[in-house]
């Protein structure tokens, strides 16, 4: 069985991206399963507070999921054409310390997905993640892209994909990077 965990770069309980982990959960190929995990209970990045309390738990144990996984996938928004602030801080932390980054990144196969309001999906910030995962180490799947752009029409008042369309788009990106995890003949 493939696991693949999906890590939602927002907060809000009414997130589109959570929502996209939920849709994906639901259309993962057969032999494969998403684990969802947020970013809740992750403090700001404080290298002060690090060598005085060292990792957080919420951090020590997302890592470890990390580590449990065969693949990352990471859901995120696009604030003012970049990276979402919270996401890229859990996965400062994750990368703490230093010597960690090897093991909880180190060859880690990652996708990026992401859902907007906007017109532009999160082209910008799935660009953006592509220097932050080759720093860490990480194989980047190119095999696809998924950019859920005007997401108030994709999604109902629930947090339920009524996009077919759409839908259908994620099942193909999830079958890929699933196949891509599968060791060859």
């Amino acid at each position: 069985m493939t696991t693949i965990l999906g890590l939602s770069g927002s907060l809000r309980s009414g997130s589109y991206n959570t929502a996209l982990l939920r849709a994906a959960a639901g259309v993962m190929p057969a032999g494969a399963t998403l684990e969802i995990a947020t970013l809740h209970g992750i403090p700001l990045y404080d290298g002060d507070a690090e060598a005085r309390d060292g990792i957080p738990p919420a951090v020590q144990e997302l890592k470890e999921r990390i580590v449990a996984c065969d693949g990352l996938l990471l859901a995120t928004p696009e604030y003012n054409n970049g990276i979402p602030g919270v996401l890229k801080n859990g996965i400062d932390w994750l990368s703490r310390p230093a010597s960690d980054i090897a093991r909880v990144f180190g060859n880690r196969p990652v996708a990026v997905i992401g859902a907007s309001p906007g017109g532009f999906g999160t082209i910008l910030a799935q660009n953006a993640w592509l220097p932050v995962l080759r720093t860490l180490g990480t194989q980047p799947w190119f095999g696809g892209r998924l950019m859920v752009s005007r997401a108030g029409q994709v999604f109902n008042d629930a947090g339920e994909m009524v996009d077919e369309k759409m839908k259908a788009q994620l099942r193909q990106f999830l079958q890929g990077f699933c196949a891509s995890l599968r060791p060859g003949p």
